[in-house]
């Protein structure tokens, strides 16, 4: 536990986008299981929810490091 927990501070934009696309992945599985889509379209979606997953990271980073460069 507190190799994760250090892990975690040392990288917590990694965490971060694993945590968000882990969730993000078990609502997109949640909500097609009744779509009848095929296993390759399915992948597809799933890999664009990661991607999509780390641009939100990314992007709400862009905060931080603005907030960073004001304050030096």
């Amino acid at each position: 536990m507190t190799a994760l927990r250090n892990f975690a501070g040392r990288h917590p934009r990694l965490t971060a986008w694993v945590a968000l696309a882990v969730g993000m992945v078990i609502i997109l599985l949640w909500s097609a299981k009744d779509v009848g889509l095929l296993p390759t379209q399915l992948a597809a979606l799933v890999v664009a929810t990661i991607l999509l997953a780390g641009l939100c990271v990314w992007i709400i980073g862009w905060e931080d490091t603005e907030d960073g460069e004001t304050s030096s």
